[in-house]
């Protein structure tokens, strides 16, 4: 036992099943060199927690590129490099058309809130309680939106389900806002969206048949960062509900409600702002 723990090498493998937490595997050699700043060649071990801090902390004082990080979760191996890339220069087309006033390109997508808060950085004093209560059972509240590219507004549907029907009811809620009217000059309107089963299920697809004035932009399977209404969700939630706790969905939802609209007004002074010094 004493001569397995001096040298190491079965402790941190029993520990890890041979692999460390700050390193992010390959199916070749388990260890990419590229993270693992302690690689060496023909290493049959662990390596040591301590001389990966020691090398890495030299490489932040030679300052040539080097962090001590940890590794993120990704979906590039599920997608299809070449439908991504496509999809990708498509939409950067279309949001040119957008800006240019050409088209209307709206990014639709669900997310949900929770009664319990929603935790972001915050800046706080050095040894300050940063501990938010939760009480009970969260609950949920799904948000059902459409993101216009152009005006950057934020359309939201609220509902205690994420269902079909509550895709429906998002769209009848475009119908006034992008669908023909007398007097209103036609503009093709685009819908990007996912291959969600909400989207894709024949209720769904009766629903989109029945708008022809509507035209859909599919985007392909695992690829949520080319939808840019993710970045509107993690923006009302980091900056408008983060550290609140929520007694009730229903004050949960009128605090959404007040949230989307604090977030499309200060979208639109920002881009008033932008226009003036434009001017």
């Amino acid at each position: 036992f004493a001569s397995e723990r001096a040298d190491g090498s079965r402790g941190g493998e029993e520990r890890s099943g041979g692999e460390r937490g700050g390193v992010a595997p390959d199916a070749a050699s388990c260890r990419p060199a590229e993270l693992d700043v302690a690689a060496a060649a023909g290493r049959d071990r662990a390596p040591s927690r301590s001389l990966d801090l020691e090398i890495a902390a030299q490489r932040g004082a030679k300052k040539n590129g080097w962090r001590w990080r940890r590794p993120r979760h990704c979906l590039a191996g599920r997608q299809d490099p070449a439908a991504v890339d496509r999809a990708g220069l498509r939409l950067k087309l279309l949001k040119q058309q957008a800006e240019a006033g050409d088209i209307v390109l709206l990014s639709q997508d669900e997310s949900e809130a929770l009664t319990h808060p929603y935790l972001a950085h915050a800046w706080a004093r050095r040894g300050a309680d940063l501990r938010v209560p939760a009480p009970g059972q969260a609950r949920k509240l799904a948000l059902i939106g459409a993101l216009d590219h152009a005006r950057r507004e934020l359309i939201v549907h609220r509902s205690p389900t994420k269902r079909s029907t509550d895709f429906i009811a998002l769209l009848e809620r475009l119908d006034p806002l992008y669908g023909p009217r007398p007097g209103r000059p036609a503009k093709p309107v685009v819908m990007v969206l996912d291959n969600g089963p909400i989207h894709t299920s024949k209720l769904s697809r009766a629903a989109l048949a029945q708008r022809p004035w509507l035209t859909i932009e599919w985007l392909p399977k695992y690829a949520p960062e080319l939808n840019d209404i993710e970045r509107s969700w993690r923006d009302l939630k980091r900056h408008f509900l983060a550290h609140r706790t929520f007694r009730s969905i229903e004050q949960l939802d009128s605090a959404v409600a007040t949230a989307v609209d604090n977030l499309n007004l200060e979208r639109n002074c920002h881009s008033c702002h932008k226009q003036r010094i434009a001017a």
